[in-house]
């Protein structure tokens, strides 16, 4: 009887490669008709969405009428910026030093009560109420700036550009207590100092501003930022401050001219109607008296002063889009164990938890892509029909657009890739959209609906959450030298945008690696 020899294959024994899996994954994927449009349909709702629930931004004038309201000047760094003040100045050519003695700082603020605008003006200086002096490249409102102030609450600062600040002495200006400030240009730079008692003094900061024209304005400045009420509802209104100075003394290279007063920036209305108060100055020899209402800060909405929409206004579309994404990538697994086609998956490539990752990378690069479309439209639509529609979107960095159509993107993503490793834990693609929803949706929505929770209970969700990772699309950052209400029902995360994605991350890399362990040790 003769023997028969198995039959052996002459083709070469081949590698389980791993680019082989993922073109099998995203075979699978291409080929499921529903969840391509599922997918397809997640920037779609980013778009929507965003354009339907886009705000608006409008102020009443002092003829009782709606008005939109105008572009926010722009600051040397990009960024949209409040430019309004009373500013008496004279040309400082070439090199020089400005000192003068603040002897008092004072103010009015119309009243805020029960959340509406009142009417009654009351005395008192907000927190940053601000009052010094000033070198600016010119009198237009952005321009570059260095400043030497004293403030109704945070002591003396030393202030450039908008955003810079540094602190100087502590404690609140009187007759008692005055403030000597000086401001030295030399070139491009200029260093600030003040003193408790005009002798000994101490440098504060020198900062450059690139550019500085040899024939930039030097002098004093008064100015407010609203006066604002968080309880029983956020309201806010205008205010004014006046800071007296004396012992006024001025050293340059040029011949000194005539002290001109000059409203910078002047807001003759707000987002609750006119402003009562005027800029002004008076002066009795060396002393001068300036009056002054507004900011020289950054753009905040959220303030009297503040004026436009925040980019990421647009991009609230994502939280609808992640719906989408979620259910789909959690049926990229479960509907593999609902229709015993799992066995055939893992019979084909046994490597399990090589079988997880491909299917975590074509649906992360999927949803990536096509999110990636939809929040880029989504932020070109909402600032042209700004634009268009007289209301300002605050201007932004390329980065800071950059960064926040671009984390959108990877943040659904991720969001996916977590979805995938529930499914794959539960088994059921309700089970792990549930727990989806949970863990990053309803923290969201709990943290972002004002009064809903404590303050502090809203941080804490924004941070240990995967929801977290909505600080993705934050592009105002909380500036400590304006005050308003920073929690997440305005769009303030307190996580920064690279902290607020590494949570996310972190949570779907241990539900990714949880998901391997089971998918290697139980039976299919």
């Amino acid at each position: 009887m003769t023997a028969i020899a198995p039959y052996q294959s002459q083709a070469p024994t081949g590698r389980d490669r791993f680019g082989r899996l993922v073109r099998a994954e995203w075979t699978k994927f291409r080929t499921v008709r529903g969840w391509v449009i599922a997918i397809l349909l997640a920037p779609l709702l980013i778009v929507a969405v965003g354009f339907l629930t886009r705000s608006g931004c409008s102020m009443t004038g002092a003829n009782g009428q709606s008005a939109a309201c105008p572009a926010p000047p722009t600051g040397p760094g990009g960024e949209a910026v409040v430019d309004s003040f009373y500013f008496v100045h004279q040309t400082l050519t070439g090199n020089g030093t400005i000192t003068v003695r603040v002897a008092s700082l004072t103010g009015d603020y119309q009243d805020v009560n029960s959340g509406v605008l009142s009417g009654g003006v009351k005395p008192g200086v907000q927190p940053w109420s601000k009052a010094g002096i000033m070198v600016s490249a010119s009198t237009a409102p952005g321009s570059a700036y260095a400043a030497m102030l004293v403030t109704g609450g945070n002591g003396a600062r030393m202030q450039w550009n908008y955003t810079g600040d540094s602190p100087g002495l502590p404690g609140a200006v009187s007759a008692s207590s005055p403030r000597w400030l000086r401001l030295t240009r030399s070139g491009d730079t200029v260093t600030g100092y003040d003193s408790p008692d005009g002798t000994h003094w101490t440098a504060v900061n020198s900062v450059v501003l690139r550019g500085l024209p040899s024939a930039a304005q030097v002098g004093l400045f008064a100015t407010s930022p609203g006066s604002q009420s968080f309880a029983p509802a956020f309201a806010f209104g205008p205010s004014e401050a006046t800071g007296t100075f004396d012992d006024v003394g001025l050293t340059s290279a040029g011949a000194q001219r005539p002290w001109t007063g000059t409203s910078i920036g002047a807001m003759p209305v707000g987002p609750n109607g006119p402003n009562p108060f005027n800029g002004s100055f008076t002066r009795s020899g060396d002393a001068f008296r300036v009056t002054g209402s507004g900011d020289i800060a950054p753009e905040v909405p959220e303030t009297w002063n503040g004026l436009g929409t925040k980019a990421e206004d647009a991009l609230y579309g994502t939280v609808v889009g992640l719906i989408a994404v979620i259910i789909v990538a959690a049926l990229f697994m479960t509907a593999e164990y609902r229709r015993g086609l799992i066995r055939l998956t893992l019979a084909a490539s046994p490597r399990r938890g090589r079988v997880l990752a491909a299917k975590a990378v074509v649906i992360g690069l999927v949803t990536f892509v096509v999110s990636l479309a939809g929040t880029a439209i989504a932020l070109y639509l909402a600032i042209q029909a700004g634009h268009d529609n007289g209301n300002p979107v605050l201007p932004a960095s390329a980065f800071t657009d950059i960064r926040m159509v671009a984390g959108a993107a990877a943040m659904l993503a991720v969001a996916a890739m977590l979805a995938l490793a529930l499914g794959t834990l539960a088994r059921r693609g309700v089970t792990a959209v549930t727990v989806v929803i949970v863990v990053i949706f309803l923290p969201f929505v709990l943290a972002t609906v004002e009064g809903l929770l404590p303050l502090a209970v809203q941080e804490w969700l924004m941070r240990v959450t995967p929801a977290a990772a909505f600080a993705m699309i934050q592009s105002v950052p909380a500036y400590h030298q304006v005050t308003t209400q920073y929690s997440p029902a305005f769009g303030y995360f307190p996580l920064a945008w690279w902290a607020g994605f590494a949570v996310l991350c972190a949570w779907a890399v241990v539900a990714l690696a949880a998901a391997a362990y089971v998918l290697r040790r139980r039976d299919v």
